[in-house]
C-alpha cells in the first residue's frame, strides 16, 4: 500500500502500525519457541551437571560370598545427589561348608546318571527380602570421567524358606526292587543311611520338598561403596561393593550338625551388586 499524502494522518497512523508488527514478530517467535522446548523437553536441565529425573528402576543381580540373589529397586530422586527406594529381592544362603559332590561312574539304578549332591545338607535357605534404603552421590561424573562415586545403604524385613533337602538312597541289601531309589530326608529315623555316603545315589529333583516349606522371619541389612557410570543419565548402570548381614529368629537347620559343623542364625557376606535400569 502507498500513501498519496505522506504526512497524512492516515499514513502516519498506519507506518507506526507496521513498525510495532516488525518489532513484535521476534518477540512472537522466541515466545513460541520458548513454550515448544518446555513442551517437548520436560526434564529440566541444571548447568553442566544434566537433566535431572524424577523417578528410577532398576534390576539387580546380587553374588554374594555364600549364594546369590535377583531383585529390583523402585527409586525416588529427592534431590541431585541423594536417591531414595524401596528394595525388593528373592535369594539363597548356603552353609559355608557345604560342598558339591558326585560319584564319577555311571549307575544303573533309575536308568540314569545320579545328580551331584551335598553331603550332610539337610535343608535350602531361600530368602524373600524388602527394604527400604538410599544412595547419596559424594561426586559429580564430570570429576571422574563420567563415574559418579557413593554409598549405598537399606534396611528391612526378611522371610526364610526352609526345604527340605532330599537324597536318592540306594535300596537295601535285599530288597524286592533292587533298582529303585527312595527319595529321603533327613530325620532322627533316617540319619543312618542319610550320613551313609554308600548309601548316597545322588540328589533328588529340586521339585522334592517344595510342599513342605517352613518358613523363618528375620531382618537384613548392607552398607555399599556405590559406583554409578549413569548416574545422571537416563539408563542406570552401576556396581555396588559391600557387606551384608542377615539375621533369622533361631538358628536355620541348613546341615546336619557333625564334627565341626554348626548351624547359624546370623549371616555375614560380602557382596558385589550389578544393577541396569532406567530413570525417567
Amino acid at each position: 500500500m502507498t500513501c498519496v499524502l505522506a504526512n497524512s494522518p492516515t499514513c502516519l497512523l498506519a507506518y507506526s502500525a507496521m513498525r510495532h508488527i516488525v518489532y513484535a514478530l521476534p518477540l512472537l517467535f522466541l515466545s513460541l519457541a520458548l513454550s515448544a522446548q518446555e513442551t517437548f523437553q520436560p526434564k529440566q536441565m541444571d548447568g553442566d551437571k544434566g537433566i535431572l529425573y524424577n523417578q528410577e528402576f532398576a534390576l539387580g543381580l546380587r553374588l554374594h560370598t555364600h549364594g546369590f540373589a535377583v531383585g529390583l529397586n523402585l527409586g525416588k530422586l529427592k534431590s541431585y545427589y541423594l536417591t531414595k527406594y524401596v528394595h525388593f529381592e528373592l535369594g539363597e544362603l548356603k552353609h559355608p561348608k557345604e560342598y558339591r559332590q558326585s560319584f564319577d561312574s555311571p549307575s544303573s539304578l533309575n536308568n540314569r546318571v545320579s545328580r551331584a549332591f551335598k553331603y550332610g545338607k539337610q535343608n535350602n535357605l531361600y530368602v524373600l527380602r524388602a527394604a527400604i534404603g538410599g544412595k547419596r552421590y559424594f561426586s559429580e561424573k564430570a570429576k571422574h570421567k563420567g563415574v559418579a562415586v557413593g554409598i549405598a545403604y537399606e534396611a528391612g524385613a526378611s522371610l526364610g524358606l526352609l526345604k527340605p533337602y532330599y537324597l536318592e538312597l540306594r535300596p537295601r541289601e535285599g530288597s524286592p526292587q533292587p533298582q529303585i531309589t527312595v527319595s529321603t530326608k533327613y530325620s532322627e529315623d533316617s540319619a543312618d543311611r542319610f550320613l551313609d555316603i554308600w548309601s548316597i545315589h545322588g540328589a533328588s529333583g529340586w521339585t522334592k520338598g517344595l510342599t513342605e516349606i517352613s518358613l523363618l522371619p528375620g531382618v537384613h541389612g548392607k552398607f555399599a561403596v556405590h559406583f554409578d557410570w549413569g548416574a545422571f543419565d537416563e539408563y542406570v548402570k552401576a556396581i555396588e561393593g559391600g557387606i551384608m548381614v542377615d539375621a533369622f529368629s533361631k538358628e536355620a537347620p541348613l546341615m546336619v550338625e557333625l564334627d565341626n559343623v554348626e548351624n547359624k542364625q546370623f549371616f555375614i557376606n560380602l557382596f558385589l551388586h550389578l544393577q541396569f535400569g532406567k530413570r525417567w
